[in-house]
């Protein structure tokens, strides 16, 4: 509604002074600091004094005395050097919210292109942890919100089972505890296999350090097994990952997050997706075969400056540092022995996002999906005829993916961009997120043996390597464990599924909206406490809210206040005067939802959301305390105040849905 309004607005500006001027310039409106200098503002004369020469506060009384009527904008005044401070049309601004709160959603319209958001993409070598869990509620957050904005957004979900972390696990089964294929099959069907892979996966970690050569020989032997689908070694791997696959589909479908494709790595070598891949990049020369050194038989992408340089990758090899060493091995895109790097694969299939591999997957639904889900996954075998058409060109892909993978997503773009696709390359987005680590507290909470030290420092760090972290479901179950005493204590007349569903409903915001408030490159400390107060900047707040609107709306039913109509001038009277004003930046800020919505598309960064719903059921908290909205003994004001409540309802429930978080009747 409001970003609707400024971009008629801004859409005059630029014809008037087109018209005006003969110059064609982007116009830039900006949100006024205090509400008395309007609701918009635009410097647009300080870029014309350059051009005109004249003097900025000369043309912006030209521009405000000549701009033809804009439709909802009922002034524009000149402010300080040249400012033009626009003042929206209250009453007809209330109007279009009171229409816009009990309209539609937008639809998807796919007028944008469509776009691909790869999300969670969990090595399926043990269960999920807290770290994963921010990677879904991103990539969830953002997909919900480009499908309000009207893109065509597909959800993709990458799955690495061809990778050295299933292969640890499969050593794990075959070497260290000695078991069949058989065997691992029948323990795959336990409900907790993850978790028994979990610790394995940690004891195969300290298996390898105590002997590096065993590790690097026995790792060679079951990856490139896994890679040709051969002997027990793939057998078991392909039980490993599909198990837990399963498994976390299961925990992804606590927090309400679902996926359309299971983009599996095994069929990017099978149906010779990366061969397709490695004869584009040999033929363009992106890569190369290293002939001596420490990369000696590998094929190595020379890096930016090498490669304008025009320097042969002998040369580059020969000069790498120490430093540098763990960089190149980044770049290494298939290994001396012949099998290939997580960042070939990963290029392989970025160029098929795209539409550019001249390929596509065969397809089949998900055994295990979700109950009501239909969840598709790429196959060797026979296509299913029914299947979505998955492989049509992307115009923009995400790549939800954690900060410390930054150089290995510029490997992968500079893949496209070497092959001859820069626009490609710079769709190709990196929407990286910083770790989550817990407060000593958490950890203490979690059964976690803290030092002296460690007690002391602000955050611990998590490792699934070495099996020291919080796992999804558990924290998930500590949550709602936590929010079910609550509601049983406040809601004993409720039944106990009521009062388990709404434990789940805060236990859910309360995660969510915790991941989503910081910005991605904060590093987040959890905490259990500070996650489920009722107070302050979190979800059960925001949830709080809407349910005390509800509350409202129910005894107004009652009451039959919703009946009343609100007159035209009961509106204009209602928006006078210094209480006035407060009603009025209520309105404005709950018909906001959409210019919020723009600046978290735009800067790629979905705590915009979050803090819109905590701004706006602060204000509504303010606005109730302030106000005797049901005893109001004027008919017409109640009325208003009551449309108002209804107002801030609406968009406060499509933001916390945007952010994946469901509004309870009662908490």
């Amino acid at each position: 509604m409001y970003l609707t309004l400024t971009n008629r607005l801004r859409d005059a500006l630029a014809r008037h002074i087109r018209e005006k001027y003969s110059v064609d310039l982007t116009v830039v409106l900006e949100r006024p600091p205090k509400i008395e200098m309007g609701e918009a503002a635009s410097p647009v004369s300080f870029e014309l004094a350059k051009r005109l020469k004249k003097a900025p506060r000369i043309i912006a009384q030209e521009i405000a005395n000549s701009l033809p009527k804009v439709e909802g904008i009922d002034r524009v005044e000149v402010a300080g050097a040249g400012y033009l401070n626009a003042y929206f049309d209250r009453g007809s601004f209330w109007e279009m919210a009171q229409k816009e709160k009990s309209g539609p959603s937008r639809q998807t319209t796919g007028e944008h292109g469509k776009v691909i958001v790869e999300h969670t993409s969990i090595n399926p070598n043990k269960a999920a942890h807290i770290g994963h869990v921010r990677n879904a509620v991103l990539g969830d957050t953002m997909a919900r919100v480009l499908r309000h904005a009207g893109h065509a957004v597909q959800i993709q979900n990458y799955i690495d089972n061809t990778g050295v972390q299933v292969a640890d696990v499969v050593i794990g089964f075959l070497r260290m505890e000695k078991r069949t294929p058989v065997s691992v099959k029948m323990l795959a069907t336990e409900p907790r296999f993850d978790y028994y892979c979990w610790d394995l996966y940690a004891k195969a970690t300290h298996f390898f350090e105590e002997d590096k050569e065993r590790a690097a020989t026995l790792r060679a032997e079951t990856l490139k097994a896994i890679e040709e689908d051969r002997g027990e070694e793939a057998e078991v791997a392909q039980v490993v990952a599909d198990a837990i696959v399963s498994l976390h589909l299961r925990t992804m479908t606590r927090l309400g997050i679902y996926y359309e494709l299971l983009a599996r790595e095994s069929e990017i070598l099978h149906l010779h997706f990366w061969d397709a891949a490695f004869e584009k990049l040999k033929a363009a020369r992106a890569i190369q075969l290293a002939p001596g050194g420490k990369m000696a038989g590998c094929w190595v992408m020379p890096w930016k400056q090498e490669a304008k340089e025009g320097k042969e990758i002998k040369e580059v090899v020969e000069k790498i540092s120490a430093d540098e060493e763990e960089n190149i091995q980044d770049k290494i895109i298939v290994r001396s022995n012949g099998t290939v790097t997580y960042v070939g694969k990963d290029i392989a299939y970025q160029l098929w996002k795209f539409g550019l591999l001249g390929k596509d997957f065969h397809y089949r639904k998900w055994p295990n999906a979700p109950v009501g889900h239909t969840v598709w996954a790429t196959t060797a075998s026979a296509k299913d005829p029914d299947a979505p058409h998955f492989g049509a060109a992307a115009k923009t892909v995400y790549n939800v993916i954690d900060a410390r993978q930054a150089y290995l997503q510029d490997v992968v773009a500079e893949g496209l961009r070497r092959l001859g696709h820069a626009r490609e390359a710079e769709q190709s987005i990196h929407f990286s997120y910083e770790i989550v680590a817990l407060t000593p507290r958490c950890a203490s909470e979690m059964g976690y043996e803290l030092t002296p030290e460690e007690a002391k420092k602000p955050y611990v760090e998590v490792s699934g390597r070495k099996g020291f972290g919080v796992k999804a479901d558990d924290l998930l179950d500590k949550l709602e464990a936590a929010a079910f005493a609550e509601v049983q204590q406040r809601h004993a007349e409720m039944s106990e599924t009521q009062q388990k569903q709404t434990a789940h409903a805060i236990a859910v915001g309360a995660l969510r909206f915790f991941l989503l408030k910081f910005t991605r490159n904060a590093i987040i400390a959890f905490d259990f406490k500070d996650a489920l107060s009722f107070e302050g900047e979190t979800g059960p707040y925001c949830q709080y809210a809407v349910v005390r609107i509800r509350g409202i709306r129910r005894k107004g039913a009652e009451a039959r206040a919703t009946r009343v109509e609100v007159q035209p001038e009961t509106v204009k009277k209602m928006f006078e005067g210094s209480d006035g004003l407060g009603l009025w930046e209520l309105v404005l800020l709950a018909a906001s939802l959409d210019y919020a919505l723009d600046a978290a598309i735009g800067a790629q960064e979905p705590a915009f959301v979050a803090k819109y719903a905590f701004q706006l059921a602060q204000a509504f908290n303010n606005f109730y305390h302030k106000h005797h909205i049901l005893t109001e003994a004027d008919e017409q004001k109640r009325a208003f105040l009551v449309r108002l409540t209804e107002l801030v309802e609406a968009e406060l429930v499509r933001a916390l849905d945007l952010l994946g978080i469901e509004a309870p009747e009662k908490m």
